[in-house]
């Protein structure tokens, strides 16, 4: 006798999955396998490109550091510059003004000559007078200046005492003075290119 058919009911028993991934039948992937393995993998969070604002005053602050750095080198190479600028400069006008006078220092004989002519009344006219006043000038024009009269107070930075003598020195005198100039002195500006040669007094 046969059993009654159950239609609409799930059977009842275990039920067997097949969950193989090739068909043992055909060989080929089942759909079902192929939708998993062509599924995508799930998404990776996407980090977050907008920087945040420490991060960027962090770069400001290394930025600015940076450019103080930069700015205090070039401050320092800019003095060091304008003091060596300041250093060539002064080198040469010592430079020029050492040369002037090692030329001035080579004439003075002459001048010395030029000026006892004078004194002996030897340059009273004639074209020897013109030229020894011309030559005086040009070296005037250099900065040359001849310095020494009688009466000056003696001073040991521009004079020579050559001689130690007795003079009726004006009243009222109370330092050593000059009573006689034995050789003028010479002067380049205020540098001292000869000190004068001089007699001096004592006051009583």
């Amino acid at each position: 006798m046969s059993e009654p058919i159950n239609h609409g009911e799930e059977p009842t028993g275990p039920v067997i999955r097949d969950k193989r991934r090739l068909d043992p039948a055909t060989g080929e992937v089942r759909d079902g396998a192929a939708a998993e393995t062509a599924a995508p993998a799930p998404a990776q969070p996407v980090a977050d490109e907008n920087p945040s604002l420490d991060g960027i005053l962090a770069d400001l602050d290394a930025a600015q550091s940076s450019a103080a750095e930069r700015l205090a080198d070039l401050q320092r190479v800019q003095a060091e510059f304008v003091n060596y600028k300041r250093r060539v400069e002064r080198d040469r006008e010592q430079s020029a003004v050492l040369a002037t006078a090692g030329l001035l220092e080579s004439l003075l004989p002459v001048l010395d000559d030029v000026h006892l002519a004078r004194q002996h009344g030897d340059l009273e006219g004639g074209p020897f007078a013109a030229i020894a006043e011309k030559l005086e000038k040009t070296l005037e024009r250099y900065g040359l200046s001849r310095y020494g009269e009688p009466g000056e107070p003696f001073d040991p930075a521009v004079h020579e005492a050559l001689m130690h003598t007795e003079a009726e020195l004006p009243e009222g005198t109370e330092v050593t003075t000059v009573v006689q100039v034995l050789q003028p002195g010479y002067r380049l500006g205020e540098r001292v290119l000869r000190a004068a040669r001089v007699a001096v007094a004592d006051p009583a």
